[in-house]
């Protein structure tokens, strides 16, 4: 790799700062860009009607030609779920293990793109990008194929650790490469960027072994059908999952689209093993004793639109039953905590058994506070910046650092968008580049925005009036109406009054507007609305949304 005595380095999160999900991190190589992940994040409540919400690549397009490519720690959601509307903009090279683009492809495939530059990589390899060197390392996490992945530079290395734990008893035998890890911090790391997810934790995650004996457990347990719902992308939980079934002389079938594509891909690629003879198609389940079933689904994280969610609303095809034994499969993502004890409340209202194996032993895909300290230890980096969390979880690792000996001058809690530079291998604060949220809803990208969500809020407190009325062209006096219709606002059999005071108003308004000359059309319409939303607003206390229509004929 070419040396250069001034190199200048910047590195900001354009998203998974000050928030969980929509993970993507850039790193600036003198004029060279790496961009790192590419995720999504699931709308917030006050979000209605938003699908998904991707990251703000404004400054990525603005300089696409410097853009080397993006680099995949591992295949969830929050790290590549957005890849089909950024290299619909930037169509540049994606690096990732195996699984993680065979995950991609999966996507891209779904969204009909099939442009896409995919390498693959392997943890003891190099990659050379533009004039730079970027290696591996493999960590542990709740999905196969995750690394983390170094940055070399003249001044040191900047590593970005992805999500990580370190679990000595993985459930594919692959241990995390702490040997690597020693090696990059002894041959230095400028800057480190790590998973913040879990610094609020105390002590050590739990391994993965122990949740795979307590699935085992719940199933020897269940006398009836077993259900068991997990995280799609979560191979490591299926593959636990699918022994379990062997374990107990049972047999599994998959109802979820979802997780079946995913499967197909895992075990194609050899990430998972699957025993012979255990899995079944539906059709085939509903002629064996409930004793021998079990139906592998997505919804452990009470998603509304969930496979699970459908069978607890008595889906036509498969319906959960009293005699029933539902296994969630995984801890809810933080957020989630409501919509997962939803469903929870909804199947015990059916009478089934509800087992959360994994809250038993509070295990995660994410290192709790003593992994994080030994990832630092490792690394021993000259700066640290925590990503990947909400502010208060970053922040925690920022003191977790300073435990660690870590100088608090050489910390950056970064918002989005907020630069650290390096010059001559010394950091300061950089400036700002845009950054922010990108809502999608069905076929829009970025075409509903603050404004939108307001007036979605609106219509979902208050309701709406539309007033109709129609004028003569020539005459401009009121042919037809004032017509009022009400929607989500009030009863209207029971608010007559409410309603005929509400015309009489926009009646009288309206006439002394046009007895004044006042023809134009934004005039008419503001005056009704000011006019009938204070009436509105003394007798109800309510906002409702007021659209004036005025036609001509």
């Amino acid at each position: 790799m070419a040396k250069h005595k001034r190199e200048k380095l910047k590195v900001f999160a354009l998203g998974g700062v000050g928030e969980l999900g929509k993970n993507m991190y850039v790193v600036e190589v003198n004029e060279r860009i790496f961009v790192i992940d590419a995720g999504l994040m699931f709308p917030e409540n006050d979000m209605l009607g938003v699908d998904i919400v991707i990251p703000d690549i404004t400054y990525l397009t603005e300089n696409r030609e410097r853009v080397q490519g993006i680099f995949l720690t591992h295949g969830h959601e929050d790290h590549i779920g957005a890849l089909p509307y950024v290299l619909k903009q930037l169509n540049v090279p994606v690096y990732g293990t195996q699984l993680t683009l065979g995950l991609v492809r999966y996507k891209l495939e779904e969204a009909g793109f099939k442009k896409a530059k995919l390498h693959a990589v392997h943890p003891d390899e190099n990659v050379y990008a533009g004039d730079a060197k970027l290696s591996f390392f493999h960590t542990n996490h709740s999905i196969p194929g995750s690394i983390g992945i170094c940055i070399h530079t003249s001044h040191g290395m900047i590593v970005h650790t992805g999500d990580f734990k370190f679990d000595h008893t993985p459930v594919d035998e692959k241990a995390a490469d702490i040997r690597k890890m020693a090696a990059v911090g002894e041959e230095g790391v400028l800057c480190l960027l790590s998973d913040s997810t879990n610094a609020q934790l105390p002590g050590l995650s739990g391994s993965e072994k122990e949740i795979g004996r307590e699935l085992s457990d719940a199933f020897f347990g269940a006398n009836g059908r077993i259900i068991a719902a997990c995280v799609a992308s979560n191979v490591h939980r299926i593959q636990q999952l699918f022994d379990a079934v062997a374990e107990n002389d049972r047999k599994i079938a998959i109802i979820s689209d979802h997780i079946e594509n995913i499967v197909h891909i895992a075990k194609d690629l050899g990430y998972l093993m699957i025993p012979d003879g255990i899995l079944l198609n539906e059709d085939e389940m509903k002629r064996l004793p409930d004793e021998q079933v079990v139906f592998l689904t997505s919804g452990s994280q009470g998603e509304p639109v969930s496979a699970l969610a459908e069978m607890v609303r008595k889906g036509e095809n498969l319906r959960v039953k009293s005699e029933d034994t539902v296994v969630i499969a995984d801890n809810p993502v933080a957020g989630n905590e409501r919509m997962v004890n939803q469903t929870i409340d909804n199947i015990t209202r059916i009478g089934a058994d509800v087992i959360a194996v994994q809250s038993q032993t509070h295990d995660y895909g994410h290192g709790s506070a003593e992994e994080l300290k030994l990832m630092m230890r490792m690394m021993m980096p000259k700066y640290f910046i925590p990503v990947h969390g909400e502010f208060r979880m970053m922040k925690t690792h920022s003191e977790l650092a300073e435990a660690v000996g870590i100088p608090k001058k050489n910390i950056y809690l970064a918002e989005k968008g907020e630069v650290v530079e390096f010059n001559e291998g010394n950091a300061q604060w950089g400036g700002k580049v845009p950054a922010g949220k990108v809502l999608v809803d069905g076929s829009g990208i970025g075409d509903v925005g603050n404004i939108v969500l307001r007036d979605r809020k609106l219509l979902s407190e208050d309701g709406i009036l539309l007033v109709v009325v129609t004028l003569g062209r020539k005459t401009k006096k009121v042919v037809s109406g004032p017509e009022i219709i009400s929607r989500g606002f009030v009863y209207v059999r029971e608010s007559e009054h409410l309603l005929e005071e509400s015309n009489r108003i926009v009646s009288e308004v309206l006439n002394d507007s046009l007895n004044q000359n006042v023809s134009e059309w934004s005039s008419l319409k503001s005056g009704m609305r000011d006019a009938l939303s204070r009436y509105l607003y003394d007798k109800t206390r309510r906002r409702p949304m007021i659209l004036p229509i005025i036609m001509e004929v």
